[in-house]
């Protein structure tokens, strides 16, 4: 096949044309682009060569002159047609698979993604096991049944009461299986109301952590020591007679939570310290209970008995709180058995609805996250329009992650406050195992979200421990929505401050540049709902998966717009074929020649032209880099190619670039 090259040269060269001799070609192509004119000094070298960009085509050419070309035949190897990317790297066609296989690119690309998030997930697991340390106190690792079916809120609640260190989060994490409590032999460590997911035999039900009930009257001082309590970590510009206010609401506020989990409960565990004996706040809580709530199943159960002779002697004496005690231990678990038979005894078996189906199970989920005393819980709180957590100006109020479901127009949502995420070496020069652990909860709920809202305080702006909070919701690869709370103390706002700190919030914020700024004032409900809407927009995106024709379109017009740049030795990167492997988070693969020829820069690049072609606000992107598999010679031997059989593989690699 003969082709005709004419290339028109004003001044500046300004196109070029390339007409085929015969019917029906195979190529056809006309473009128009500016030349350099340095191009000039090289047209009278002999054997010399266009370069075109990608999509174009190039010819090599023997001698021409700056006037005409007649392009003669295809019969010397010279002036074969080739592709551009031929051009600018030449590869030998013995080593280089013969067909681009889509279906085995597109399987690859899902082992891929999986095998990046499998050993993702295995270093930031190993990371936090370093940093926190392995939790004390022993859990049971029961098998978890069927996947549930029925939602949490028409399960029936099952509460547990009882007064500070008396072991109720260890029973807690006993019975919903695992580590979900905070545990540690201090009391007062859990305060707000925390929920967890349980079943024996096939009665399913939540079970309900509470906080330590004190209800006789106490100095202080004492209060301050059962509830470890402190009035100046994290409590800078509060003044002293605020911080005392502070400290005595806090048993009414802790005992209001334990109330609103045994009024919604048809059953309620009562447990008490058998090694300790009785005291007399088990029997002011016995007496409450009785004259309040006589109307619910009240279960007295003994914990602490691990030792099977001194069971009978710890057990006797509560007998005059007027209820039948049962001995059990939330270590070792014996005599759980029995207290759930008592439990599932009171409560009604709740049918699976017919309506819901399995695939309608996925729940969105929403981590609040921040350094303390930003207002986390007073946005969940707000959000729910309930009390549903402790809000205070005492550094460190919530302890555990505390789970809510929430019904928002835009559907359902799993919201997850979250403890202060103070800076590892203040945690660790506080010396506190229960700050630590609380650390540690925070950063599992952002492991098990699939969007965080990162709370900042409006005066105080970007702090270091923000960009590390940011760092971390970045590598796990979850969706954010930046909450600028506390808007109302910015004083003399006008239009422009909004802009004027969003940019701050985007220069000292880099890694979360993709996401979007809420301001809120959460005590007074103003904007809280937007943070629901960006939510549920940013879930959206994350969940959202690019057709590959356009994937690869986009690519290829970033490819042409900037080519990967050349190594010393002239190799250059090229992109075969790209696909998305997987979604939450969008993880696109590349399948190029060699994976190294492209530097991070330009895949930062690649980044970019992605989300400005495609969207994807709100949520991080992965891409990954895959290097083509060399082929394997046919029986040990070099197979040549010649030129009937180089332009199928050609076509073949056209249609899979494009």
């Amino acid at each position: 096949m003969a082709y005709l090259l004419q290339l028109n040269f004003p001044t500046p060269i300004s196109s070029y044309t390339i007409i085929p001799k015969t019917p029906n070609p195979i190529f056809s192509f006309h473009h128009t682009l500016p030349f350099s004119t340095s191009i000039l000094s090289s047209l009278s070298q002999p054997k010399s060569s266009i370069s075109l960009p990608r999509r174009s085509l190039s010819c090599s050419i023997p001698q021409f002159s700056a006037t005409e070309l007649s392009g003669t035949t295809a019969d010397d190897d010279d002036d074969e047609l080739l592709l551009p990317d031929e051009l600018d790297n030449e590869v030998d066609y013995s080593d280089e698979d013969d067909d681009v296989d889509v279906v085995a690119l597109e399987q690859e690309a899902k082992e891929v993604a999986l095998e990046y998030s499998t050993s993702l997930s295995r270093v930031l697991t190993i990371e936090e096991e370093r940093s926190n340390g392995k939790e004390t106190g022993k859990n049971s690792k029961r098998s978890k049944p069927k996947k549930k079916i029925i939602p949490d809120n028409l399960l029936p609640r099952i509460a547990i009461v009882g007064r500070p260190n008396v072991g109720k989060s260890a029973l807690f994490n006993r019975l919903v299986g695992g580590n979900k409590a905070i545990v540690v032999d201090e009391p007062g460590v859990t305060r707000d109301r925390l929920y967890g997911r349980s079943y024996w035999g096939d009665h399913e039900f939540m079970v309900v952590d509470t906080g330590g009930v004190i209800t006789v009257s106490k100095s202080q001082s004492t209060v301050m020591e059962e509830l470890d309590i402190s009035t100046t970590i994290g409590m800078d510009g509060i003044p002293l007679a605020s911080r005392e206010a502070a400290v005595a609401r806090m048993p009414s506020m802790i005992e209001k939570q334990a109330i609103a989990a045994v009024e919604e409960s048809p059953v309620i565990i009562f447990l008490v310290d058998g090694q300790a004996g009785l005291t007399a706040a088990d029997v002011e809580i016995a007496d409450w209970l009785r004259k309040n709530y006589s109307n619910k199943s009240i279960i007295l159960a003994v914990n602490k008995c691990e030792s099977p002779r001194k069971r009978i002697m710890q057990v006797s004496e509560f007998w005059s709180l007027g209820f039948e005690p049962i001995p059990i231990s939330a270590i070792s678990g014996s005599g759980t058995g029995e207290l759930l038979d008592l439990v599932c005894s009171g409560i009604q078996k709740v049918e699976e609805p017919n309506n819901i189906l399995e695939e309608e199970d996925y729940v969105p989920a929403i981590s609040i996250v921040g350094r303390p005393n930003v207002g986390k819980s007073s946005i969940l709180n707000a959000l729910v329009g309930e009390d549903r957590t402790i809000v205070s100006p005492i550094s460190g109020t919530t302890r555990d992650a505390i789970d809510t479901e929430f019904t928002a127009p835009d559907g359902q949502f799993h919201l997850i406050d979250t403890a202060g995420i103070r800076k590892r070496t203040a945690v660790a020069s506080a010396g506190s195992t229960t700050e630590a652990l609380s650390v540690n909860r925070a950063f599992r709920a952002i492991r098990r979200s699939d969007v965080v809202a990162l709370v900042i305080e409006a005066m105080a702006c970007i702090t270091e421990q923000d960009y590390k909070i940011a760092e971390r919701i970045e590598k796990e690869g979850k969706g954010c929505v930046i909450v600028v709370n506390k808007w109302d103390t910015i004083p003399n706002k006008n239009q422009q401050t909004a802009l004027f700190y969003e940019q701050d919030v985007r220069e000292k914020l880099r890694l979360l540049n993709w996401a979007p700024i809420v301001y809120s004032t959460a005590l007074a409900g103003q904007s809280v709902d937007k943070i629901i809407v960006a939510a549920s927009e940013v879930e959206k995106e994350r969940s959202r998966r690019l057709g590959t024709s356009i994937l690869n379109q986009v690519v290829g017009e970033a490819v042409t717009f900037k080519p990967p740049p050349r190594t010393r030795s002239g190799k250059r990167g090229r992109v075969y074929y790209c696909t998305q492997a997987a979604i939450r988070p969008p993880t696109f693969v590349f399948f190029v020649n060699d994976a190294k020829l492209f530097p991070e820069t330009y895949r930062r690049f690649m980044e970019k032209q992605l989300r400005s072609n495609a969207g994807f606000p709100g949520t991080p992107i992965r891409l990954l880099w895959r290097s083509r598999k060399k082929m394997e010679k046919d029986e040990g031997k070099k197979v040549t190619r010649t030129k009937e059989n180089r332009a199928p593989h050609r076509r073949k690699l056209i249609s899979a670039t494009k």
